[in-house]
Parts: structure tokens; sequence; C-alpha cells
């Protein structure tokens, strides 16, 4: 007899056993949900902290690279600055040094050499699209007409001989036609 109350004293504690494990069965789900929902937490802040550490990385291999970069092109200058015909060049570029026996020249406006402003007034393309410039041997050949002209005011404030009328009216029509050109062109 002993056996069978053990028996019915196995199915008792079954039946009070599904009645606990019914009612523990949502604190259970409650519990596991939320270490689930705390290692989620972590894992994504894992993530995030890993895709900071990536952008950081990538950044820091992009400065490398860029100073490696500047570092070549230091080294570079260094080099250029230790050949004696670089630092020729740049003295006489830069410094406007010459070798004795040389004779140096300086050209005050070389915007009427080359075409081209030497300060940046800061105007818009527009601007420049407007502006034309004759070309060299144009500038050069109105430069020697003005001189002449100049010489020619000269000698007659001086009582010196002057041209002919007609040669005068046609060079001073032609400096005319090429004053409106030139201002034209800036």
């Amino acid at each position: 007899m002993g056996t069978k109350t053990r028996k019915a004293g196995k199915g008792k504690s079954k039946a009070t056993g599904k009645t606990r494990y019914s009612s523990a069965g949502p604190i259970a789900f409650f519990v596991s949900l939320f270490i689930v929902a705390l290692g989620a937490i972590q894992l994504v802040s894992t993530f995030h902290t890993y895709a900071l550490n990536l952008a950081e990385l990538n950044g820091l291999k992009k400065q490398e690279a860029s100073l490696i970069a500047q570092k070549q092109e230091l080294e570079n200058d260094i080099a250029r600055w230790n050949d004696k015909a670089y630092v020729t060049a740049q003295a006489r570029d830069r410094l406007g040094f010459v070798f004795p026996g040389e004779q140096a020249i300086r050209v005050q406006h070389p915007e009427a050499v080359t075409g081209e402003s030497t300060t940046n007034t800061g105007g818009s393309s527009q601007d420049k699209s407007q502006k034309t410039s004759l070309p060299w041997y144009k500038e050069m050949a109105y430069s020697f007409k003005q001189a002449d002209q100049a010489d020619d005011k000269k000698a007659t404030a001086n009582g010196g001989t002057a041209k002919d009328d007609g040669q005068q009216n046609e060079s001073s029509g032609d400096t005319q036609n090429n004053d409106q050109s030139q201002s034209g062109a800036q």
C-alpha cells in the first residue's frame, strides 16, 4: 500500500505542480523577455560602438594618407631646395637676382604683355567674357604710336617741327580707334 500512496502523492504533486507552472508561466515569460531585451540593448550598443570606431578608424586612415602625401610633398620641396639650379631659378624669379654681366629687365605692367590682369578684382565670369584684349603685336604698335605722339607733342611745344596735317590727322584717327578698342577691351 505504500506504493499506492506514493503514486497518489505523485499525482497530487503533479496536479498542484501544473497549477504552479501555469501561474509561474507569465512571470518566467516576462523575466526571459527582460533578459532578451537587455541582451538586445547590449548587442545594439556594441554594434553602435563598433560602427563609431570603424568610422573613426576610416577617418584616421584618410588623415594618415593626407599626412603621408603632405610629408612626401615637403620632402620633395626639401630635395628641390637642395638643388642649386632650383635655388638660382627661385632667386631670379622671386628676388630678381641676376648674374654679373646680365641686365635685369622688369615689366611695369605685365598685363599689357600677357593680356591678363595680375590683380584679381573678384569679377564674375560675365566680366571676364566681356573683356577682350588685343594681341601682343597690336598692343606694341599702340604703345609705339602713343610714344610717338608724346614725342610730337613735346616737339611742337618746344617749337620743333611737326608732321604735316594729313599725317597728323591720320595718326590721331588710328590712335582714337585704338583708344576705343582698348577701352572696350578693359
